[in-house]
């Protein structure tokens, strides 16, 4: 490691967060946080268990009559100032997150801007709770609507995008009235750490924010979600971990919001600006080195394009540089573990025996990291398992499709409904594409649907809730009515 890189790691603060307050766990155990880049131990954290949980819990159920009760203007401004501090930070903030997850540092810089705005919108949503006040249909009474903090809650973030995941769920929690415990990943602790830092900073106060780093996210998730004073989770991660997260959460009927995983459709039809539909193949399927649940996991070209949409994305993909994430222009940095890798190449594999084509990359890169080469698939046939699979990794399957009814069948078949893309010129089958796929999100003639000011979110298995745009803070908020008679 650079000097420059051991300063940026040596100053973030490694104990748990707890309250406010920096404490070791109460165990005394730590855990390794590793560059995948180079398989090195970039430093050791403190590693939270049940007990500095029910810590946190007692901290945060304290803390909330009195953080709701805030003035929305202040909690606002809290928000405001920890945005403009991720911003001077931008530098150093990327370069953590890119030595502890692997991503190229100009999209950890650009992570750093995504994650600062969520802070800037919810800063401006906080003044903007709205209820309501009526009279009832026969005239006898009024009808009173509150909006109120939904109470502590506990929030769970993934490591592919260890910063902004962070700051999408405390951002309305902070606007909302709500204290928080937040759980990062283990392998991404880091960016979570420093958030806690600069929010210290901002002026949040003591027992609003907990940061509980460990390895035994179960160990601390169930005993949290069924001791009855937690009230609300928000989850970011795998449909399976959703799945029982919802069970343990059954018990207190907590109110939840999952993101869960995704299986995004890509569709090109022949008519589409073929340019465009190649620039946003690379969005949908690139960003994040394919480590995101938004990324176009299935392909399909209509017939007429598909040679030379396959062609043309190959030379792109091809064209990338895979290496370290803070070296000068790689495009392409490291999965985060060697399983995620090993996943990746199974998946290949499948579709090869089944008879696809590789263009370009299909194996492992060079070096000590958990690398894998920008890989294109063609005439990958709809029974391969990557069309039923969350890839996460730099793989595009082609899959050609001779009419719209055929690639609508295909594209909808599936668990996953989180989010699609669809090229082509023609507005009334852009329109009546849209509407016709089963996902939340739809992106039309655009690689990128991601944006704070948007609700961010899936149907299906894909998961509940939204997040980020007008309706995120809603899921921060219980509506209260009060019946007024007598007037």
């Amino acid at each position: 490691m650079s000097d420059r890189e051991v300063r940026v790691v040596e100053q973030v603060n490694k104990t748990l967060f707890l309250g406010g307050k920096w404490r070791e766990p109460a165990s005394g155990a730590s855990f390794a946080v590793e560059d995948p880049s180079t398989r090195k131990v970039l430093c050791e954290v403190s590693d939270a268990g049940e007990r500095d949980a029910m810590e946190a819990l007692d901290i945060a159920a304290k803390a909330q009559p009195d953080w709701q009760r805030t003035a929305p203007r202040e909690r606002g401004e809290i928000l405001h100032r920890a945005y403009g501090l991720l911003m001077e930070r931008q530098e150093d903030l990327a370069t953590l997150m890119t030595l502890e997850m692997g991503k190229p540092l100009a999209e950890a810089r650009g992570e750093i801007a995504y994650a600062a705005e969520f802070f800037r919108w919810f800063s401006e949503e906080a003044v903007r709770i709205e209820g309501g006040f009526s009279l009832s249909p026969d005239g006898k009474s009024r009808f009173l609507i509150m909006k109120q903090a939904v109470g502590p809650c506990m929030l769970i973030t993934p490591w592919n995008f260890p910063m902004a995941m962070g700051t999408r769920k405390i951002g309305p929690a902070i606007a909302a009235g709500c204290t928080m415990i937040l759980k990062p990943a283990h392998q991404t602790p880091l960016s979570a750490l420093a958030l806690a830092g600069i929010l210290t900073e901002a002026g949040l106060p003591e027992g609003v924010l907990s940061v509980l780093p460990t390895t035994d996210p179960g160990g601390i998730t169930e005993p949290l979600l069924t001791d009855g004073r937690i009230r609300k989770l928000s989850f970011t991660g795998s449909t399976a971990v959703g799945r029982r997260l919802l069970e343990q959460s059954s018990g207190q009927v907590l109110r939840t919001s999952m993101e869960l995983g995704g299986n995004a459709p890509f569709l090109v039809f022949d008519d589409a600006d073929l340019d465009a539909a190649v620039d946003g193949a690379m969005l949908a399927k690139m960003r994040n080195i394919g480590e995101a649940c938004t990324a176009a996991n299935r392909i399909y070209a209509q017939s007429g394009i598909a040679e030379e949409f396959s062609r043309r994305l190959s030379e792109r993909m091809g064209a990338l540089r895979l290496g370290r994430g803070l070296e000068d222009n790689v495009d392409v940095g490291p999965l985060i573990d060697d399983k995620a890798r090993q996943k990746v190449q199974d998946l290949v594999d499948d579709a090869v025996n089944l008879g696809a084509n590789v263009l370009v990359g299909g194996g492992p890169g060079d070096g000590p990291g958990h690398f894998y080469r920008p890989t294109v698939l063609a005439n990958v046939p709809f029974a391969a398992e990557l069309s039923r699979t969350e890839i996460f990794g730099p793989v595009a399957p082609v899959m050609p499709f001779e009419t719209e009814e055929e690639v609508l069948r295909a594209s909808n078949d599936t668990e996953f409904g989180l989010v699609s893309y669809v090229y082509t010129r023609d507005l009334n089958r852009a329109l009546r594409v849209a509407e016709a796929l089963e996902t939340g999100m739809v992106g039309l003639n655009q690689g990128v649907v991601s944006n704070p000011a948007a609700p961010f979110g899936g149907v299906k298995h894909s998961g509940l809730g939204r997040e980020g745009g007008r309706v995120g803070i809603d899921e921060f908020l219980e509506s209260k009515y009060v019946g007024i008679g007598g007037l």
